[in-house]
């Protein structure tokens, strides 16, 4: 069982920058592929950005391609979300995804209904 907790949403300006922080619990943290999705209101929560085991391999939405940077400390339990270049339009809640690839590709990350864990999420709100 692992248990995920975010921190680090809240308000910012368009253009902005805000990280993310994910903290795990137990001990088979550095086991799982790491991911963060979002959900806007009256929308379908979507994939944002995922990394491997090791934080070598990472995979991220068009969308926030070149402005959002994820990361993870395995000796810290934690995978983070740094998100520069802040849009109105990334306004969500942010939410820390963790799956047993098993061998699978980082891609499958974006399958949102074969997530194994998730966090209860943070809002991230960017005013105009």
């Amino acid at each position: 069982q692992v248990q995920l907790v975010e921190s680090g949403g809240g308000l910012v300006q368009a253009g902005g920058s805000l990280r993310l922080s994910c903290a795990a619990s137990g001990r088979t943290f550095s086991s799982y592929a790491m991911g963060w999705f979002r959900q806007a209101p009256g929308k379908e929560r979507e994939f944002v950005a995922a990394i491997n085991t090791g934080g070598g391999i990472t995979y991220y939405a068009d969308s926030v391609k070149g402005r959002f940077t994820i990361s993870r400390d395995n000796a810290k339990n934690t995978e983070y979300l740094q998100m520069n270049s802040l849009k109105p339009e990334d306004t969500a809640v942010y939410y820390c995804a963790a799956r047993s690839l098993q061998g699978r590709s980082i891609v499958t990350m974006g399958e949102t209904r074969r997530i194994d864990y998730w966090g209860k999420g943070t809002l991230v709100t960017v005013s105009s």
